[in-house]
């Protein structure tokens, strides 16, 4: 193997796959990246799998000789990082599972282990196939990420549950706290919606997708393909792999209160901003804010106190409809949801001081941010 490549390229791309690297590989193999060089369609492939998710990639280079290897990822990725901004040789040794590494700062010798020992990335040949815009895929990720469960325990809800309907697919993530639901009407041109999709996919892997969509043209189609274990996605040259979780997904649409007696619109830059000032008081404690709805005076007070630190209290403009209500919230899941919006004002819902509250953002995004209360105490 031998080949000629920006110390940029290979960087980036040895980046992308290196999160699809297990930090403690269960075999030493798995902790190497796969490259391979082919001389006839003059480019270097790259794959990262940690046996659950993998990253497949490939770009342009001056392949000389063809090839495969595994390298360690983290060191071959220190060292590349560190490299001059220009191309670099990348060259196997003879007889040895080793390559060499040429720049105008010098030489370093990497020694990896055979590709034989490498697990092939599982395939999706049999299961559906769709394509979506690489912009409504993000829209819907960004959306709903950031309700996904952190604790390893609640395995299903530690992934974004998708969901297929005729000219829709909707993005639903819960951690039991809070429900995030994002609504996705832009297939890809030209694309009909031939999926039933009804998957959870991990967030981790999620993550990785959003990254890559980041770099990747709004427009462009992202195709989708999936069965019952596995869900593939295809940006271009870039694909991700990852296995499905098990279990059923909570019906999360029963959640979702119908109809509301409370509603309050306001300013959301103006309300996250308030929210921030008064998270600093309410962090001394249990990062619960107070939320005072005033229907006469069109006010919302946003209120904390944390006893032998201090109080705060701040008074913004709002349109009410309804009672009066005084309703807790942890500042945390409220500033979460509204930073994921991107309109200029909000509508907040709720029915008592007990019950599920939506907030959703007044625009083109059809989402819906369910947040629990947390119980006033005297």
């Amino acid at each position: 193997m031998k080949f000629v490549c920006a110390q940029s390229e290979l960087n980036t791309q040895l980046s992308l796959v290196s999160k699809a690297v297990p930090s403690r590989p269960s075999r030493p193999v798995l902790g190497n990246v796969l490259i391979s060089a082919d001389s006839d369609t003059q480019r270097v492939s790259l794959v990262g799998f940690d046996e659950a998710m993998g990253i497949q990639t490939s770009f342009e280079a001056q392949v000389e000789a063809d090839g495969t290897l595994t390298l360690p990822a983290k060191l071959l990725g220190d060292i590349v990082s560190r490299l001059p901004g220009e191309d670099i040789t990348v060259e196997e040794e003879p007889d040895e599972s080793a390559v060499v590494l040429t720049s105008s700062s010098g030489k370093y010798q990497v020694r990896g282990l055979s590709a034989e020992d490498y697990p092939s990335l599982p395939t999706v040949e049999d299961g559906q196939a769709a394509e979506i815009s690489a912009e409504a895929l993000l829209e819907g990720l960004r959306g709903a990420l950031f309700s996904t469960s952190s604790d390893e325990t609640k395995q299903v809800l530690t992934g974004v549950h998708l969901l297929s309907e005729p000219e829709l697919l909707e993005f639903a993530a819960t951690d039991g706290h809070r429900l995030a639901v994002v609504q996705a009407t832009e297939q890809a041109p030209g694309s009909a919606p031939t999926m039933a999709m009804n998957v959870t996919v991990p967030a981790k892997a999620l993550r990785e997708l959003e990254r890559m969509l980041q770099g990747y043209g709004s427009n462009d189609p992202v195709s989708l393909r999936f069965d019952q274990t596995q869900v593939l996605f295809e940006l271009g040259f870039q694909r991700l792999t990852t296995r499905l979780l098990e279990g059923q997904y909570p019906n999360y649409r029963q959640l979702i209160p119908k109809q509301f007696v409370r509603q309050m619109t306001l300013d959301r830059r103006q309300f996250i901003a308030s929210l921030e000032r008064i998270a600093v008081l309410a962090g001394q404690k249990n990062d619960i804010v107070k939320l005072t709805l005033d229907s006469a005076q069109q006010t919302l007070a946003i209120s904390a106190e944390a006893q032998e630190v201090g109080s705060g209290r701040e008074v913004m403009p709002a349109q009410i409809t309804g009672d009066d209500l005084e309703i807790a919230f942890n500042v945390r899941y409220l500033l979460d949801g509204l930073k994921t919006f991107t309109s200029n004002d909000v509508q907040f819902q709720c029915n008592s001081a007990t019950s599920p509250s939506v907030v959703i953002p007044l625009g083109e995004l059809k989402m819906t941010y369910l947040v629990m209360p947390v119980q006033i105490r005297s």
